[in-house]
């Protein structure tokens, strides 16, 4: 149910999700940016002018005697504002003035001519900002009421009722500079992980889907992709399937066609193969049974080279460097001259019986055209590498691709005893690169061919 709904809510196309991202995105930014916004409402706001001060006080006092007592809290309450508090107060003042001199008397005497001249009491507090330099008063020259922490003014009324006034100058130095950093820095780190979760949860069926579009170029029999994700992947990995399936079919068929070609050629064989046997002459009849026996070899290793039997084996952990070992020991048995040189031990993960049979198709063309085969194995960067040196003549640097072609050979010979049957690389790097690795050749600069595998460990 909550699956259903959600693919309800969230578009299907990649597109329409970056585009939902980004909105997503911007939303958020405009929702913290409203809360800095609230929270710093009514904070920071810079502290009235000496001249606006005047102006305020005197048209506050001057509003407040002409309201009726049982009036005033009301209109009081309106008057006041964040930029400069007004409280009207029965007694006096909770505080006492901690600025004397001209200025103020100066202040006073300015502020009862404003008022009509009648005598008034009035108390000043400040309190500055050490940060700003030494204090400095609101009422002296200049107006340096940026450097004020905070005011409080008191004014007498004629009825013996006080106003009181106070403003405050938030920091605007390194305080407020911090905080406004925070802020920023709260908006860049959730922006940030919002966006990297919405990316990384938009990129993981597409991560997925090249995992296992690799693993099919690895594998063509692997299991079909799953077909999930926005609507585009899962298009995509529908017609990935599809050419999977198609490329399975075909292979089938071309398998199933090889194997009935060489079956009926078998038939044909034997009965050339029983006619031989009457020929009287000993030497054409030698010649005969040698095609025979040429022609055979070739039909077996083209039916194994199509049949492909590495495709149906499972894959199981396997030591490389044991088989590489029973593979030299098999050829020195036999008379060849191989040699292993690596780690004792180095588990891979392959199609065991293929593994062997593409090693070992590579170390016999070493014994058969290099006289020998030195076998090396080692790890690096996450692969097996395995090279085979011999001693042989070499081959062309222009047919070192070329004679990986199904039955090429570099020799104009099509016996068996000089040229086999010229399948031999080609099965090799079929199962290598059916591994996830590859087969390459070089000529080494001391003479002979170097053969290099690479496997993924």
């Amino acid at each position: 149910m909550a699956g259903r709904l959600r693919r309800r809510l969230v578009p299907d196309g990649i597109a329409a999700r970056l585009a939902l991202t980004v909105v997503l995105v911007l939303l958020l930014t405009q929702a913290i940016s409203a809360l800095v916004y609230l929270t710093d409402r009514g904070q920071g706001r810079p502290m009235h002018s000496r001249v606006e001060l005047f102006d305020r006080v005197v048209a506050v006092v001057q509003l407040v005697e002409a309201t009726a007592p049982a009036d005033r809290p009301r209109v009081v309450h309106a008057l006041d504002d964040p930029v400069l508090g007004v409280e009207w107060l029965r007694t006096g003042p909770p505080f006492k003035a901690n600025r004397a001199g001209q200025p103020l008397e100066q202040f006073r005497y300015h502020l009862g001519e404003a008022l009509g001249g009648q005598p008034r009491e009035i108390l000043a507090e400040m309190r500055n900002d050490p940060l700003l330099g030494p204090p400095a008063g609101p009422l002296a020259g200049g107006d340096p009421m940026h450097r004020v922490r905070t005011l409080r003014l008191a004014v007498s009324l004629g009825d013996g009722s006080w106003l009181v006034f106070s403003a405050t100058n938030a920091p605007d130095g390194t305080f407020r500079l911090a905080r406004f950093a925070l802020w920023m820095a709260l908006i860049a780190v959730v922006v940030t992980v919002v966006s990297l979760l919405t990316a990384r949860r938009l990129t993981a069926p597409l991560a997925a889907f090249a995992t296992a579009a690799e693993r099919l170029g690895v594998d063509g029999a692997v299991a079909p992709l799953p077909e999930t994700g926005p609507l585009e992947l899962r298009v995509a990995t529908r017609a990935v399937n599809r050419m999977q399936e198609r490329v399975l079919r075909f292979v089938e068929d071309r398998t199933r066609m090889v194997a009935a070609i060489g079956h009926d050629l078998r038939t044909p064989l034997t009965r050339l193969r029983l006619r031989a046997e009457f020929i009287e002459d000993p030497e054409l009849q030698r010649k005969m049974l040698a095609d025979l026996d040429e022609m055979e070899a070739m039909v077996n290793a083209t039916l194994a080279f199509a049949r492909d039997d590495a495709q149906h084996e499972a894959r199981v952990p396997a030591d490389l460097a044991d088989l590489l070992q029973s593979l030299c020991d098999d050829r020195i048995d036999a008379g060849g001259a191989a040699a292993y040189i690596g780690p004792a031990h180095l588990p891979v993960v392959c199609r065991p019986v293929a593994m062997r049979r593409a090693l070992a198709n590579l170390i016999d063309n070493a014994l058969n055209y290099g006289m020998g085969a030195e076998v090396a194995l080692a790890a690096a960067g996450g692969q097996a590498v395995v090279t085979i040196d011999d001693s042989g003549p070499g081959i062309p640097e222009s047919l070192l691709e070329a004679v990986f072609q199904p039955f090429y050979r570099v020799e104009s010979s099509r016996s068996r005893d000089t040229g086999g049957t010229g399948l031999g690389l080609a099965v090799a790097r079929t199962i290598i690169r059916g591994h996830g690795g590859d087969i390459t050749l070089a000529n080494r600069s001391e003479g002979g061919l170097r053969v290099t595998v690479t496997v993924p460990m």
